[in-house]
C-alpha cells in the first residue's frame, strides 16, 4: 500500500501504439496505473493504415467502460442488416434485431487519430512515439510489459515465443470502393461464401465500402495490380446483382492469411496482447474484437488486483487462464467457417443447405448466431 493506504501505483510499458495498444494503456490509466505507450513509429504513420473494421457489441462493451463510445460511434457508419449468402447453393439469410444497430464500421484513420489524441491528453499516460523514442530503462522501471507490437512483434521473438499455426492457401484483397447511388444501401452488410473464398462487403457511409476479398494468394496480388477499369469489372462479377463499384478509393492491398496462436501469453511480467499473440482469418470481422477482448480481460483483472491487494504474478495467470476460452473457440469457428463454406464437397454442400435453412426459419437461431458472432454470448 502506498501514502495513507492507498493502493501502489504501478507503471506499464505499452509496445506498440496500435489501436489495440492504445486502448491497453487508456484501460489501465482509467484503473490507477502509470503507463508509457511507446511506437518507434510516428503518428501519421500510425493514422496511415487504408482499411476498416468492424466492431462488434464486445467491442462497443470495452469502449463503454473506458467512457469511449459516444466519440467513437459518431466516427462509425452503423448497419441494421446482415446478409449472409451462399453463392454455391443459392441461398441467403437476412439477419435483424428489430432495427437494432448490429454492428459499426470505422475507418482506421479516424479511428486512431482518436485514441492517439485520448492517449495524449490522458496525465496518466507518456506517449512516446517515433525512433527516437525508445524509452530506457522501461524494463526495470516498470512492473509489466504489455507487446501489443502485432503479428511480427520483435518483443516476442525476443522471448522465443512461437505460434501454432498454419498459413491459408487463400489471401485477401482490400479496398475501399464508391458505390452506385441507385444501388447503395449504407446499413446493410454483406458476407458471401463463394467457392474461391469469403468475400465481405462493409457499409462505410455516404455511397462508401470496404471490400474484403478471400482468395487464392496469387489471384489476390494478381488483382490487385489490375488498372482500376479491371479490378471495377472484376468486382461486377462478384458483388450482389443490386451494388455496382463506380470508383477505387485507395489502393488495393493484398496479403496472407494465418491461423496462429502464441503457446503462452505471459512470460515473467511480460504478456502478449492483441495479434502479438494470435491471427485469424478475417471471415466474420473478428480480428480487431477478439485482440479488444484481450483488452478487456486484461482490465477485469487489473481491476480485480487493485481492488483485492494481490500479487501482479497472480492477475497475469487469471488473465491467460480468462483468454483461452476464447481465443481458442473463435480461431476455431473462423477456421471451421472457411473449410466448410470455401469447400465443393456435396456432403458439405448438403450441410450448408441445410444450416442455411434452418437460420433461415428461426429467428431464435439467427440471434444466437449473431450473439455469438458479436462475442457476447455471456449475456
Amino acid at each position: 500500500m502506498g501514502i495513507a493506504g492507498s493502493p501502489i501505483a504501478y507503471q506499464a510499458w505499452v509496445r506498440g501504439a496500435g489501436p489495440t495498444g492504445c486502448l491497453v494503456a487508456l484501460g489501465l490509466a482509467q484503473v490507477g496505473w502509470r503507463v508509457i505507450l511507446h511506437d518507434p513509429l510516428q503518428e501519421e504513420q500510425l493514422q496511415s493504415r487504408s482499411r476498416a473494421y468492424a466492431l462488434t457489441q464486445s467491442s462497443r462493451n470495452l469502449l463503454t467502460q473506458l467512457q469511449l463510445w459516444d466519440q467513437t460511434r459518431d466516427l462509425c457508419q452503423a448497419f441494421t442488416t446482415l446478409r449472409l449468402c451462399d453463392l454455391s447453393v443459392a441461398k441467403t439469410v437476412c439477419f435483424q434485431q428489430n432495427n437494432q444497430e448490429l454492428g459499426w464500421i470505422i475507418n482506421h484513420p479516424a479511428l486512431m487519430k482518436f485514441l492517439l489524441a485520448r492517449c495524449r491528453e490522458n496525465p496518466a499516460i507518456s506517449l512516446q512515439l517515433g525512433p527516437d523514442s525508445n524509452p530506457k530503462n522501461c524494463s526495470s522501471q516498470c512492473q509489466l510489459t504489455v507487446i501489443a507490437e502485432g503479428g511480427n512483434s520483435s518483443s516476442r521473438k525476443a522471448l522465443g515465443i512461437g505460434f501454432y499455426g498454419w498459413p491459408y492457401r487463400q489471401g485477401c484483397l482490400t479496398v475501399q470502393v464508391s458505390l452506385d447511388s441507385n444501388s447503395n444501401d449504407s446499413h446493410t452488410a454483406w458476407e458471401l461464401f463463394r467457392p474461391e473464398g469469403p468475400f465481405a462487403l462493409l457499409p462505410l457511409g455516404e455511397g462508401k465500402a470496404q471490400l474484403v476479398w478471400s482468395a487464392p494468394l496469387n489471384l489476390c496480388q494478381k488483382r490487385a495490380g489490375l488498372a482500376e477499369p479491371n479490378l471495377l469489372a472484376a468486382l461486377a462479377e462478384v458483388l450482389p446483382n443490386k451494388l455496382r463499384a463506380i470508383a477505387l478509393l485507395d489502393k488495393p492491398a493484398a496479403f496472407p492469411v494465418e491461423w496462429r496462436l502464441a503457446p503462452k501469453l505471459v512470460m515473467g511480467n511480460q504478456l502478449l496482447c492483441g495479434e502479438s499473440a494470435h491471427r485469424c482469418h478475417p471471415v466474420g470481422g473478428q480480428g480487431l474484437n477478439l485482440c479488444w477482448r484481450d483488452v478487456a480481460a486484461l482490465l477485469i483483472e487489473a481491476r480485480r488486483q487493485r481492488a483485492q491487494g494481490t500479487s501482479l504474478t497472480k492477475m497475469l495467470n487469471r488473465y491467460q487462464q480468462r483468454r483461452w476460452f476464447d481465443l481458442i473457440a473463435t480461431l476455431i469457428a473462423t477456421d471451421a467457417l472457411v473449410r466448410l463454406f470455401s469447400n465443393q464437397n456435396p456432403i458439405l454442400r448438403t450441410i450448408r443447405s441445410v444450416v442455411l435453412d434452418l437460420l433461415k426459419a428461426s429467428r431464435s437461431l439467427r440471434l444466437i448466431s449473431l450473439k455469438l458472432a458479436s462475442g457476447d454470448w455471456k449475456r
